[in-house]
């Protein structure tokens, strides 16, 4: 049973290593911002926003 738990933990932080994690963030800010891109008007904006503030969660150094 300690093996199975060993294994686990190694895969958690082999998981949430820092590439990993901000693209668990980030993807979903994506696809938020590619939705709301089609909002006359105002979508082109928000989703450079919300793009740029996905570049910044990439450039954390985790």
């Amino acid at each position: 049973m300690n093996a199975v738990k060993a294994f686990i933990l190694l895969t958690a932080l082999l998981l949430l290593n820092g590439c990993i994690l901000t693209k668990v963030v980030t993807v979903p800010m994506r696809l938020g911002g590619a939705v709301i891109s089609i909002i006359p008007v105002v979508g082109n904006t928000a989703h450079d926003s919300i793009d740029e503030a996905a570049e910044l969660v990439d450039d954390v150094p985790i």
